[in-house]
């Protein structure tokens, strides 16, 4: 079995840390990408008309953009994203209900501007459904998840 990390960035802070963290694992790595990438406008979340906002809010799936097509052989997932509304995008919600997560140890790595990690862990359980651990913490660089998991 092996290592996974996988991510959404929508501003580069988390791709920077999935990226150094897969790297120094020698760990596997896909980017989570929406089907209709977002705009400056669309991530603006002081905009209440914003999509970020909209998605959220309207607890509306995101269409990912390409799959991953041997998740099976993973049973370690690191998922990494940026904290919205004190938890993971909708995009990450509609990306983990496309697979089984039966037997898999999931780890979520959020980035902030200010945020904490809210209600992430508890959220993320709900859509890796079967997953045998989800845990979550917050980080500013790879360094942090060194010594985590």
């Amino acid at each position: 079995m092996s290592t996974l990390v996988t991510y959404f960035s929508a501003s580069g802070n988390t791709a920077k840390v999935a990226k150094d963290f897969a790297k120094s694992m020698g760990a596997d790595i896909f980017e989570i990408v929406p089907e209709e990438p977002y705009t400056a406008a669309d991530l603006k979340w002081t905009n209440p008309l914003a999509r970020c906002n909209k998605e959220k809010f309207g607890k509306k799936d995101v269409p990912v953009a390409g799959e991953i097509v041997d998740f099976d052989k993973y049973d370690t997932v690191y998922i990494g994203f940026p904290i919205w509304y004190g938890t993971q995008p909708n995009v990450i919600d509609t990306f983990c209900k496309g697979y089984d997560w039966s037997g898999k140890k999931v780890y979520a790595f959020a980035t902030s501007g200010g945020s904490g990690i809210g209600k992430t862990v508890e959220k993320l359980a709900a859509v890796t459904k079967g997953a045998s651990e989800v845990d979550a913490i917050l980080v500013r660089s790879a360094a942090q998840l060194q010594d985590w998991k």
